[in-house]
């Protein structure tokens, strides 16, 4: 059958993989730019079944005028995929509150404001489906990125609990965590902080190098990640999370093993707090 499709961030990478699998198949598709003539780009992909608007996720009024513009284009958004997003890199106390807050809005607030915008719709009908692009990041640590992996862990937990909010209601939610993609992440869309001390020269500044040394030869491929989101958007009982690529495994195995020892280690120190009636 097919779907209607409500995509932030189309202009490149994982967003643009995911609209140009979805439109290839036969879908409808709403896709999100930042600049005007990326409308056009985008349209062409798939002429009457693509549609781009003009919209920044952190625009609150321009995420209620493009949402309301994609339901009069296309009757019903049956799919949301929060997608655009970047990436703050810098050991935690190098980051300015300023580039704090910009990183919180872009990757917590706007898909908030987008979803918010998104759900009354979906309320109403009883039907709907939110897919919000996180990352491994937001499952397990690497230093030199905290910031970033701060507003991954705020995104999962938001929407985690939404999940459970409004499955009542007929709407899934799904977290999809990927790994390292071969996209512009690394590139176009990180921002490294603007002070930096030279304490952190050495583990955090890891994830800064890599990025330079790696960029363009990151394991995932992001055609292969917009097709299993689309088996994900599918699927009549998909999981909350959905880890993409062998180093998101990998890493997210490493954090839950660590979770897993502290609790068994410290077990007999946590359950002493209790009171003895």
């Amino acid at each position: 059958m097919t779907k209607t499709w409500m995509i932030t961030g189309v202009s490149g990478g994982l967003g643009r993989e995911i609209a140009r699998a979805a439109l290839e198949r036969g879908d409808v598709v709403v896709g999100t730019v930042r600049r005007p003539e990326a409308v056009a780009a985008f349209e062409a992909l798939a002429p009457g079944r693509a549609h781009g608007v003009v919209m920044d996720v952190t625009d609150t009024a321009a995420i209620a005028t493009a949402v309301a513009k994609a339901e009069r284009a296309t009757g019903t958004i049956d799919v949301l995929v929060n997608n655009a997003g970047y990436g703050l890199v810098g050991a935690v106390e190098e980051a300015s509150l300023d580039e704090v807050r910009a990183q919180f809005e872009v990757n917590v607030f706007g898909p908030l404001a987008v979803l918010k915008a998104v759900l009354p719709a979906m309320r109403a009908r009883r039907a709907g489906r939110i897919i919000n692009i996180t990352s491994v990041s937001g499952l397990a640590v690497w230093a030199g990125t905290g910031v970033y992996c701060a507003s991954k862990w705020a995104l999962e937990g938001l929407t985690q609990t939404l999940a459970q909010e409004v499955a009542e209601l007929g709407i899934l939610v799904v977290n999809v965590a990927p790994g390292g993609l071969r996209t512009d992440f690394a590139t176009g869309s990180k921002v490294i902080v603007a002070d930096k001390l030279s304490d952190y020269d050495g583990l955090a500044r890891d994830a800064e190098r890599i990025m330079a040394d790696h960029a363009g030869q990151e394991p995932g491929d992001p055609a292969k990640a917009a097709r299993a989101i689309l088996t994900i958007a599918d699927v009549e009982a998909p999981p909350m999370h959905l880890l993409l690529g062998e180093d998101a495994l990998k890493y997210a195995g490493y954090a839950a093993q660590g979770l897993a020892a502290d609790i068994e280690a410290w077990k007999a120190l946590s359950l002493s707090i209790g009171f003895n009636d």
